[in-house]
């Protein structure tokens, strides 16, 4: 059998790997089986895997649709789909939702799957000691019957427009009553994969289930390991040299380029909801004054900071909102670069020689370099901005999230339709605005779509009035993987690396 030289490194690369010893097979004519076997690289481990008790995305992006299933989930194209709730029925005044369970389903330690269970899993979410990073999900829940093991029936104290869609992310995911208190080390769910070991600072590995109850799954992997690798130029290495055979978020858009003409890479630029956003503590001076968080907007070429950040690769926002949503409108004209309209809002507020403040910014590439970029700019107009280095998640999430002890901050915001989150209180924005809170009210109030879109209208409207953070550009997904490799979702209408359509071509 003859082999090129692209084959040749690919082979020694896989046999050179313990964790990948066994993954290439030969079928009985003595020909190349399709491998079983996958090692997908991520930016950022997890502190936990359980997507229920904490927020963070880089939970669900080991774990859901992988571990952990819904009652529905959201697909490849972000539509909501049936899952362990294969129906469900909603009542004209939209206070009633009945769901029909699955039969048959176990968890992976055996525990059986039904209304019971369901009920246990949102109560949890709901309850008062909660550490679900979308509690807010289940706050319309006012009560939960189970008439039948395959019968579920929430009751609502007033409508929730937006329920069903909030019902298929991570953080609804259902959890078994043995094994919930448990699931932030060693994850039982009722997926395609179960848990295998956690590795911290290197791998989580996954194993496929042979009792999985949707046997209308095509699940071909049988083994899945997840390597957290930091550092971009590590994981171009990585990649180029096969010790990982995927890379759905590539952290170095600069060295995309250098894999486009490798035969055996395909290299792919899909959507993503990644929403970059310096965001502000308007409670603090001068953040309080709306004059200066729109000067400092006005400071700022987005299009530079694209370049800059992530080498021309994104798409400028003007407010918490992506193209790929529903309603969207371009905003970004609302508050466009000017310099020197920008030092007369300052002088205007009572800041004509500009003041100083610090930014805390993670470790992820695209906030030190939004940061610097931002830096130049904002010294344009007499602001000096210290950078201050942050640990993401742990030292962030004490700080920003839950102390709200910062000037201004940058990360991406990942969650799909999350402009909501202006309304929130208490958040990190420290962001009060009755009117925005309002319309995000009578979003929940409808199941409208067209009255729902024009509502999403008015709060992008009010928020780039606003400017409560400084809205500069979705990122897209940056995928690296072998051309073999087929399945991964090229866009990402939701956080996650799904894994139970993922195969070998042979």
């Amino acid at each position: 059998m003859r082999f090129d030289t692209s084959t040749t490194r690919w082979i020694r690369a896989i046999l050179g790997g313990a964790a990948l010893s066994t993954a290439l097979l030969f079928s009985s004519d003595g020909a190349f089986a399709a491998k079983t076997s996958l090692v997908l690289g991520m930016t950022i481990e997890p502190q936990g895997l359980d997507p229920t008790a904490a927020a963070p995305v880089a939970i669900g992006q080991v774990t859901w649709q992988n571990v952990f299933e819904g009652l529905v989930a959201i697909d490849r194209e972000g539509k909501v789909v049936p899952q362990l709730a294969r129906s469900w029925e909603i009542s004209a005044d939209g206070l009633t939702y009945t769901f029909k369970l699955q039969e048959g389903v176990t968890f992976h330690d055996g525990e059986a799957f039904d209304s019971g269970v369901a009920k246990f899993s949102l109560d949890r979410a709901r309850g008062p000691d909660s550490t679900n990073g979308q509690k807010r999900f289940f706050a319309a829940i006012d009560t939960i019957e189970t008439p039948d093991k395959s019968t579920l029936v929430l009751k609502l104290k007033k409508p929730q427009g937006s329920l069903i869609y909030w019902l298929g992310w991570p953080a609804s995911v259902m959890v078994g009553t043995k094994s919930a208190a448990d699931d932030k080390t060693k994850p039982v769910g009722t997926g395609p994969f179960t848990f295998v070991s956690w590795t911290k600072g290197d791998r989580v590995e996954l194993a496929a289930n042979p009792n999985y109850w949707n046997k209308d799954a095509k699940v071909r992997l049988e083994t899945v390991t997840f390597r957290f690798i930091p550092d971009a130029q590590a994981q171009a290495a990585a990649i180029a040299t096969g010790g990982v055979d995927a890379f759905p978020e590539f952290a170095a858009p600069e060295l995309i380029e250098s894999f486009k003409d490798k035969p055996d890479l395909v290299t792919v630029i899909g959507n993503t909801e990644l929403k970059v956003v310096a965001g502000m503590n308007n409670a603090r001076k001068p953040f309080d004054d709306k004059r200066v968080r729109q000067a400092l907007m006005m400071a700022i070429d987005r299009q530079t900071v694209i370049d800059g950040a992530w080498s021309g690769l994104g798409t400028a926002i003007g407010s918490h909102y992506t193209p790929n949503d529903r309603g969207y409108i371009d905003l970004t004209a609302k508050h466009p670069y000017d310099v020197e309209k920008a030092k007369a809002l300052l002088a205007e507020a009572g800041y004509p020689q500009g003041f100083a403040f610090t930014i805390k910014t993670p470790q992820m590439a695209y906030a030190p370099r939004s940061a610097e970029v931002m830096q130049a700019m904002l010294a344009e107009i007499g602001v000096t901005m210290t950078i201050e280095p942050t640990e993401f998640p742990a030292k962030w999430v004490q700080d920003v999230l839950k102390g709200a002890n910062y000037d201004m901050t940058i990360v991406a915001h990942a969650e799909p339709m999350d402009i909501d989150i202006y309304a929130r209180d208490p958040y990190y924005f420290n962001y009060k605005n009755p009117a925005f809170s309002a319309i995000i009210d009578k979003v929940e109030a409808t199941s409208d779509p067209a009255e729902q879109d024009a509502l999403y209208q008015d709060a992008q409207k009010i928020l780039a009035e606003d400017v409560p953070a400084l809205f500069l550009f979705v990122m897209p997904k940056l995928g690296v993987w072998n051309a073999k490799l087929k399945g991964l979702w090229e866009n990402e209408p939701i956080p996650s690396n799904v894994l139970s359509e993922v195969y070998w071509e042979e």
